[in-house]
């Protein structure tokens, strides 16, 4: 394709949706979604960890992930570990950077939590509330990082940039996101502590290594893209309405009807 967006090929065929279908539920759509490309997820999650093992390269894993993840949650094909690593090749000098300065960021705030949690008075309750908060914050960036940087031309600044505006302008879903992690950061945390030993170990790290990557990335693409489909892509089609059509048309964006596909029926006489 060409201008707008910029890597992916989203042009693949997908089983689609008929057209009469019901409308579902979106986290109905997200746990049938993700039940159904389970299998498909494993070698991708232990491909995730093997990159992110250096961690410095972490924003290769995730740029990968993600867009084999948004494929997923727009119901087009994907071919998974080809397209995992398409993905980093044609992104890699961008996202190796990203991923870099994003262990900075964290090392810092982890930091600054160590610090200000080990001192005792005003300054440290108010030192640790901005630590905490930016965690927060920096944590809700990175649901649009990865995204941002495989779709569209953005420079370092223009990613860091919106991904801060998106913080506050999806906050619900944000924390939607937060809460279903954080759940299930607790139920590996459960295991860990009352399950006998060495049972305990092999689910948590199973459920760690083998399921949560797909699972993040997944719900990560539900939560978010009609976030960025409102305040970034329809904002620019409304300029350039005859831009991409095919493509919108096989991302259910919607385009002018002139472009949309008619039956045409001839009455026989």
């Amino acid at each position: 394709m060409a201008g707008f967006f910029g890597i992916g090929d989203f042009t693949k065929e997908g089983p689609g949706i008929e057209k009469d279908a019901p409308e579902k539920k979106k986290f109905v759509v997200f746990f049938e979604t993700f039940f159904r490309n389970f299998w498909k997820f494993i070698p991708l999650n232990l491909l995730f960890f093997a990159v992110s093992l250096p961690l410095v390269t972490n924003g290769l894993a995730y740029v990968g992930y993600t867009h084999v993840a948004r494929n997923t949650a727009r119901e087009k094909h994907s071919f998974g570990v080809s397209d995992f690593f398409e993905t980093i090749k044609k992104n890699w000098k961008q996202t190796l950077i990203l991923g870099i300065i994003n262990v900075v960021i964290l090392f810092v705030i982890a930091v600054d939590i160590y610090f200000f949690n080990m001192m005792e008075g005003t300054i440290s309750i108010f030192g640790l509330g901005i630590a905490l908060a930016s965690l927060v914050v920096f944590s809700f960036m990175k649901y649009y990082m990865w995204t941002l940087a495989m779709t569209f031309n953005f420079s370092l600044g223009q990613l860091f940039k919106n991904s801060f505006k998106f913080a506050f302008l999806n906050i619900k879903k944000n924390i939607l996101v937060g809460v279903c992690l954080l759940a299930f950061y607790a139920i590996v945390a459960v295991i860990a502590l009352y399950l006998p030993l060495p049972l305990s170990i092999i689910i948590a790290l199973l459920l760690i290594v083998c399921v949560l990557p797909g699972f993040k990335c997944l719900l990560i693409q539900f939560c978010t893209f009609d976030a960025i489909r409102k305040f970034i892509i329809d904002p620019y089609y409304e300029k350039h309405p005859d831009d991409d059509i095919e493509l919108r048309l096989s991302l259910g964006l919607s385009v002018p009807e002139k472009y949309l596909p008619h039956d045409d029926f001839e009455e026989n006489e």
